[in-house]
């Protein structure tokens, strides 16, 4: 079998915020950004790897999801216990400290974890966790 994965998806509850985070502060190419019904969805990833997407998404989009169920999704997110995703660089010091400069929210600095890995944690503008770790 030849799996890869293409897109992974994460919810944003302000467009503009999410755009200004993961393009401007972690550099990602902005490969879609589509509006449909008053809302947007806007795909980003990094600059080379045009096979491997985030999707930022309206968190509720979905009809099928009831006016309670919008309200928990509201709740974790805002906790910051909804959704995240984990990434990776080969300088986690210098991606940290850009990060910083450029305004994101830190988590976590960069940690020798006791698994084996050295990573730092930002929260996005919608409270989502995005973990990065170190390339061995």
């Amino acid at each position: 079998m030849d799996i890869t994965i293409q897109s992974s998806f994460l919810p944003q509850d302000d467009p503009d915020a999410a755009l200004a985070f993961y393009r401007d502060i972690l550099g990602f190419e902005v490969r879609k950004d589509v509006g449909y019904d008053g809302m947007r969805w806007i795909t980003v990833g990094p600059p080379g790897q045009p096979g491997t997407s985030i999707v930022l998404h309206p968190p509720a989009a979905d009809p099928g999801v009831t006016d309670d169920e919008k309200r928990v999704i509201a709740e974790m997110m805002a906790k910051g216990t909804y959704a995240g995703v984990n990434l990776a660089a080969a300088d986690l010091t210098a991606v940290f400290e850009q990060a910083v400069a450029r305004g994101a929210e830190v988590v976590q600095e960069p940690t020798d974890q006791p698994w084996g890995v050295r990573d730092c944690a930002f929260r996005d503008p919608a409270g989502n966790m995005v973990r990065i770790s170190e390339l061995a």
